[in-house]
């Protein structure tokens, strides 16, 4: 017995060890031959060597199993050393990293209106028909919905196409005075140059008790902000159409590029346009049991924000993961 765990103790590998097994261990082995004699014996004759060869068995056994992980974890070791990877053959240098041009833009803004005592209010990204469009004074058959190419899911829920569904939800459940932006991703069915079917807004809301708030006081906020962000710069207001506010206007700013004078990005018309704003449509109050109170709102599109400060030409090269881009705003 000794003689034959000393043969499993010195097997070098697996194949050995298997073949060893089998010898010792398999149907035709000298054990098993062992085991068929025991029909012929009976009573304390075949009990003493029943209990000896299952002895001898469960050692071998043992023996086996033990052996094998060892030379399982010593297969692996020599696997791993084969395998190993010479660090050394890379660069060490380490580069600090840094926030997405499109955050860093959303953070500039939320600082800006944080610092003017603006809360910031977050919503689902999944909306309902109610918050995204009826409570904003578009119902179905309003033909400004044709302006949001929407993304519906099958049981009539819809990826959030701008962020005002977050005021409804906000005015709904918080009473005047409401001083609140909305940052965040919207969805729309659109991809050029400009546009991509996900991008980000921010969106601003102000409600007071009584008419205390008024267009001038949006145009005041919008022209400081639009020269904090964008340096020394005039502003122009023109009238538009938003269904959830009335009087609606759209602001330009003069040209960053030409300084006014006409060029490509402008058009030659000297103005680009930033955002849109108006009052408060009375209608939208309805919705959300508001009475007897005025606000105003505005949003803006964050790519475009990063795009005009940082010159960039094409909107999707900020989501193509260019490092030669994104390396620029470490």
């Amino acid at each position: 017995m000794q003689n034959i765990l000393k043969k499993i103790t010195t097997c070098k590998n697996l194949d050995e060890l298997e073949k060893l097994k089998i010898s010792i261990l398999g149907k035709k082995s000298t054990l098993s031959a062992e085991f068929a004699k025991l029909k012929d014996l009976q009573g304390e004759e075949k009990k003493t060597l029943a209990a000896k060869l299952n002895e001898q068995k469960q050692s071998y056994t043992k023996a086996f199993e033990d052996k094998f992980k060892e030379l399982e974890k010593a297969g692996f070791d020599e696997k791993m050393k084969e395998n190993a990877q010479h660090f050394s053959f890379f660069d060490e240098s380490l580069n600090n990293g840094a926030l997405h041009p499109v955050m860093q833009t959303m953070d500039f803004i939320i600082e800006y209106f944080v610092s003017l005592n603006f809360s910031v209010e977050k919503g689902p990204l999944i909306e309902d028909d109610f918050h995204n469009f009826e409570a904003l004074n578009l119902p179905k058959s309003h033909p400004a919905r044709d302006m949001q190419d929407t993304f519906y899911f099958d049981d009539g829920r819809l990826l959030r196409t701008h962020t005002s569904p977050v005021q409804i939800r906000t005015m709904l459940t918080q009473k005047p005075p409401i001083r609140m932006i909305t940052p965040g991703t919207v969805f729309r069915r659109d991809f050029d140059l400009t546009h991509t079917p996900m991008f980000h807004q921010v969106e601003g809301l102000v409600v007071e008790e009584g008419q205390r708030v008024s267009f001038a006081n949006l145009k005041n906020i919008l022209e400081e902000f639009l020269r904090y962000f964008f340096g020394d710069v005039k502003v122009r207001f023109r009238p538009s159409f938003f269904p959830f506010t009335e009087p609606s206007a759209e602001v330009d700013i003069s040209c960053i590029f030409c300084k006014g004078c006409g060029c490509r990005v402008c058009k030659q018309t000297g103005w680009l346009e930033v955002l849109g704003c108006g009052v408060v449509d009375p209608n939208v109050f309805k919705f959300v049991g508001l009475s007897n109170v005025s606000g105003y709102a505005f949003g803006l599109g964050v790519e475009r924000f990063a795009m005009l400060k940082h010159q960039i030409p094409d909107l999707r090269s900020l989501f193509e993961g260019d490092l030669r881009l994104l390396e620029q705003f470490r």
